[in-house]
């Protein structure tokens, strides 16, 4: 397929979502499955230029001058991808399978657009009613946090230590450009698929096959690591989901100790167990759901780790359209779910054990607003100084800018990962 073929596609997929209102992975997945002729390479194309068209939905929009399917396609193409208008016109004028071509007034329009000129939350490509939340938690950067998160992100990997260690696996990825990550110690960066690139396929490679790294944002080997698990320690993962983060944390005890794995869903853990096995973890006991599933547990666990379940603000750039859904209701449902997820986590804390609050979103009322709640409801735990909590789990590697007095709120602007908040609290003894 040629470039105004994958623009026709790309605006076949918009437009699937916008009216069957579904996420953007499964819009492209159908696509795929009802075009056969399109080979990984268009496919790849496409979901790039959807993926663009979500990321900068309204500052494309703008300078368009109308928001349809047709508009971003278009618009992703000539304002995030280089494209000229003029060149694009003439290519789909010699295509059977271009779309509609750019008439003259939105010519003129885009000339004279100018960027500069939009409303701040345009220019943020941020949805108005989000604008209050990051102005708390970003003050004046509000506008640029907003901005990064509609860049394309890059992929990041986790090395394994118990099978392999970073300059290995960076060797034997050195074709992808793979570099180290700027704060993770294990972290392995591969720059981002800008335009019609893409991202290698990392996991038909055989260091992943054997388990030798895993695909994991830095901002996310971060919060893991922030928990402090040290070997011959006692852990639980309360939201273990399909494991990322108890995998990073059993390559931190080196197999030593023990970790329970639990989550509230048992879909979401079911990936777990094979991940397990492949990266050779040998500690994990998992915990399905059920009566009992954490019986004889409480009070006895060094570390805590809750990754609570939220907005997912923070991988806006992994998931734009999750951006455009989000609504105020989701916001409240969250907040709740998280209230609660604490409060369920913090009776297996010993005295003198530490809890792990982890989200990946950037909204202060999912964030520091929720630790200031329970801890006004559990007075039996404190918060940990930003800076002893990052002393202790990673010696002298440099603080981040993203650490505050009492807390890490990463994001793409500050820290170059996906947006993260992170707190430690020790339980009084």
């Amino acid at each position: 397929m040629r470039l105004p073929g994958r623009i026709a596609a790309a605006i076949e997929v918009l437009t699937d979502i916008e009216r069957r209102y579904r996420p953007v992975t499964d819009a492209l997945r159908d696509w795929g499955v009802s075009h056969r002729f399109a080979g990984a390479n268009d496919r790849a194309v496409i979901g790039n230029l959807v993926h663009d068209a979500l990321r900068r939905r309204l500052s494309i929009a703008w300078r368009m001058g109308e928001d349809s399917p047709w508009a971003l396609a278009v618009g992703a193409a000539i304002f995030v991808w280089g494209e000229d208008p003029q060149r694009l016109n003439l290519a789909f004028a010699e295509d059977s399978h271009a779309p509609a071509a750019i008439p003259p007034e939105h010519l003129k329009w885009m000339a004279a657009a100018d960027l500069e000129e939009a409303p701040p939350n345009v220019r943020a490509d941020l949805p108005e009613w989000m604008v209050p939340f990051f102005e708390e938690a970003f003050e004046d950067d509000w506008e640029a946090e907003g901005a990064a998160l509609a860049a394309a992100p890059p992929l990041d990997l986790r090395v394994n230590t118990l099978k392999s260690d970073r300059e290995r696996v960076m060797k034997q990825l050195a074709r992808f450009a793979a570099a180290p990550t700027a704060i993770s110690p294990v972290g392995i960066r591969i720059p981002p698929a800008e335009g019609p690139r893409r991202h290698p396929n990392v996991q038909a490679e055989e260091g992943f096959q054997r388990g030798r790294y895993e695909v994991q944002d830095e901002g996310s080997q971060l919060c893991a690591l922030l928990s402090g698990a040290r070997p011959g320690e006692q852990v639980l993962d309360f939201c273990a989901g399909a494991g990322g983060k108890t995998l990073a944390i059993a390559a931190a005890m080196e197999n030593r100790g023990q970790i329970f794995a639990y989550d509230g869903d048992r879909l979401r853990l079911a990936p777990i167990y094979e991940r397990l096995k492949r990266n050779g973890v040998r500690n994990v006991q998992v915990r399905p759901p059920g009566d009992g599933a954490l019986a004889g547990l409480e009070g006895r666990m060094d570390r805590v780790l809750v990754d609570a379940p939220c907005t997912g603000s923070g991988v806006w750039r992994r998931r734009p359209d999750s951006k455009w859904r989000l609504s105020p209701e989701a916001v409240s449902r969250r907040i709740a779910e998280q209230d609660a997820v604490l409060d369920g986590a913090a009776p297996f804390v010993r005295p003198g054990g530490h809890l792990t609050y982890a989200t990946c979103s950037l909204l202060p009322q999912e964030n520091e607003a929720r630790i200031t709640a329970f801890l006004d409801r559990h007075p039996e735990f404190r918060l940990v100084p930003a800076e002893d909590a990052w002393r202790a789990a990673f010696g002298d590697l440099p603080l981040p800018l993203a650490a505050r007095h009492d807390w890490f709120l990463f994001s793409p602007r500050r820290s170059g990962t996906d947006g993260f908040y992170a707190c430690v609290l020790c339980r009084l003894a």
